[in-house]
Order: structure tokens, then sequence, then C-alpha cells
């Protein structure tokens, strides 16, 4: 994905190969080299490691679009430029951020280590944050009754549970022939089956998988070619057509759809809606998100250093988002249906993910996003890499 013209006039080295996730859509952290005059790294010691610009700035982007989708959701019902503007987000943003997990998953496997990490990253999280939000549902929402279920996330804790179960089926999507297309026909399949259920919010995983197991194939060679300045051209009219497609559909359709969580039944469709509409909507959102990625820098910006810290921001702005729809902000304040207000609504979304995004954030809640938890291990992930390095 790497323009052959570079600004400046030289060149950028090619991007990684992938590299064993922490957590979440982390970036990749090649070992850097040894500066002039430093002393030369001890044996046994491990290199010292470097994020890669380019996808903490996508994932910091992506990250920003979700809190701006969530600020405009309100708003859908009274403008049709907003429906608009959030069909076409919610088109590409989740997308984006699976096909980046999926790409980071790539050296996943049973090994002991990786298996912690996926616990302490993934599992720990989950359970906390699906009991905090259910205890903010209870006193924010005045509902006593709300049950606390690991089994039913509430909100934006589906992710983790859809992460969870991806990476563990990474070594059973390695030895298919035809994975992708396996992927696709299990989502179209989950898109027509109402008797799914709710438990762990199943269909998301399922119907979102594909993305993730484009992802997981992916090599650094793809994201080069989506850099190129003929795709970075090609993105405007794309984006210029979804809008318009979007304004069009707006009135006609539901946005449910790209939630990706119900049958087509449940969506009072026929069975082969759920069909059409599952292959449509990927290929457009595989699209658009190529799109996306186009327009991402690759240098380091100011806002690199916030990529580490998407899932926080993820995770924490939905206490947010619920809060001004139990609390009635947007039914307070009806000047936020207007254009300006409309405005106003994502530069402060814009502005609370940046600021869950930064390091001091990060540090204040690593306890529960990266927690080590020595105690609960036999041994730690560091001794068990070093044993099997052995």
């Amino acid at each position: 994905m790497t323009n052959s013209l570079r600004p400046h006039g030289h060149q950028r080295s090619p991007l990684p190969p992938a590299q064993t996730a922490a957590q979440g859509v982390p970036s990749p952290r090649p070992p850097q080299t040894r500066q002039p005059g430093t002393a030369p790294a001890q044996p046994g010691a491990k290199p010292a490691k470097q994020r890669d610009a380019f996808f903490d700035n996508a994932k910091y982007l992506a990250i920003v679009l979700v809190a701006m989708g969530h600020a405009w959701e309100p708003l859908t019902d009274h403008s049709r430029a907003a429906e608009a503007l959030y069909m076409v987000v919610y088109t590409f943003h989740m997308p984006a951020f699976i096909l980046i997990s999926g790409y980071f998953s790539r050296s996943f496997d049973m090994r002991a280590d990786r298996l912690q990490r996926l616990i302490t990253g993934i599992a720990v999280p989950y359970v906390l944050f699906e009991v905090a939000y259910s205890l903010f549902k209870k006193w924010g929402d005045d509902d006593p009754t709300h049950p606390i279920s690991l089994l039913d996330p509430w909100y934006l804790t589906w992710f983790l549970v859809a992460l969870f179960v991806w990476r563990m089926t990474v070594p059973l999507w390695k030895v298919v022939r035809w994975p992708v297309p396996l992927a696709l026909a299990i989502a179209v399949l989950a898109s027509v089956s109402p008797d799914i259920g709710d438990d762990l919010d199943l269909q998301r995983v399922l119907q979102f998988l594909p993305f993730f197991v484009v992802g997981l194939f992916m090599k650094p060679e793809h994201f080069q070619l989506m850099r190129r300045r003929e795709m970075r051209i090609l993105s405007v009219p794309a984006f210029a057509i979804a809008v318009l497609v979007a304004y069009w559909a707006a009135p006609r359709m539901t946005s449910a759809w790209f939630y990706h969580r119900d049958s087509a039944q449940e969506l009072g469709t026929p069975w082969w809606a759920g069909v059409v509409m599952t292959l449509a909507l990927f290929g457009c959102s595989l699209v658009l998100t190529a799109c996306f990625l186009s327009w991402v820098p690759r240098r380091k910006m100011w806002f690199t250093v916030l990529g580490a810290g998407t899932l926080y921001g993820y995770l924490l702005h939905g206490f947010l988002a619920k809060g001004s729809r139990f609390w009635g902000w947007y039914d307070d304040y009806t000047w936020l249906y207007k254009p300006l207000g409309e405005i106003f609504v994502t530069l402060v979304a814009a502005t609370v993910i940046t600021l869950l995004c930064t390091p001091p954030v990060q540090r204040m809640f690593r306890f529960a996003m990266e927690p080590k938890m020595e105690w609960a291990f036999k041994r730690d992930a560091a001794e068990l890499a070093r044993d099997r390095a052995k």
C-alpha cells in the first residue's frame, strides 16, 4: 500500500511481516538497528522493539470513526445526511479493525505463552468490562433487573468475545484449502439462521468472521498495493459514490444490516435477503476498507502513539456513549440536531476518544486491560518462550 512516489523524495522500507499480537489490534514491533556508539546487545538479551507507524495510524483513525459513529446514532432519525454518513462509516470501520486483527494473528498458535497473553489481554478484560457495563446499565439506565451474564455480551464487549474465538480458530484456517470462501459461507449461513440466539453474540462472531480470515492471509505486499497512488486517486470517487448510494438508501433500508448481529428473518426480510446482503456488504466493506487504508499516513504523526491505546479508547468511551442516551443529553439540547450541532458532536467524539487513547489513560487502566496475573500461571510467558527457544 505504499506509494511509489514518496514525499520528500526518499523511499520507505516495506511493511514488516506479522508478529504475535499482545491484544486487540496491535502493531508489529520489528527490532531496531543499533546506533553507532552504543554497546552491542548482550547474548540472550531481547532486541529493542518499535511499533510500525502505519498500523498505529490506521487503528487510531478507525477508532475515531467508531466514536463518531456512536455519536451520530441519535442524530440519524432527524438527519438523512447523518444517516448516510453513519451507513458509510459502519460499512468499513469495524471490518478495518477486524482485518488488521487477523493480519496480526497470523503467528498465533496454541503455544503456552501465547495462550497466556490471550487470556490476560482478551478474556480478562472481557469479564471485567462486561461486569462493569452491566452495573453501569443498572445504575445509569435505572434498570435494576438488568442481568450480569458473561454469555450475553452487552454493547461493545462483543468484539472481545469475537477476537478470542477468532484467534482460537487460527490453526484451523491454516489447514483448510479455501479459507476465505469457507468463512464467507459460514457468514451467509449465519445470516439466515434466526435460531443461533444471543449467546456470545455468535451472529456477529460468524458474520464478521470473513474479514478476520481475509486479514489472516494478507501479506505485506497487499498493504503496499493499497498504498499506490492509483488506489488513493480511485478511493475519492469510491467514497463519493458510497455516500450518494447511502443517501439514497437511508430512508429505504435499516442500518441494522451493518451491525451484523441479526439474521435476515429477525430484520423482517425473507431468508434470501440475508444471502444477498451478506455478500454485497462483504464486497462493499472490503472496497471501502482498502480506500480507507490507502489514505492512512505511513510516517509517524502526532497521533501515532495513540494507536497503542485504541482498545482502551474503544471500551472506555462506551460509558460516555451510553450515558449520553441514559441521561437524555441529546433530548436536553435539541440544537444538537442542527448542522452546527452535528459538527459539534463529531468534534467532541473525536476529542474524547483521542484523550482516552493517551498513555496516561493507558497507565491508569492497564490493571484491567493488560494484567500480568503472574500468580495465575505456573510459569510466566517469558520463561516459556526462552524454554521453547532452547
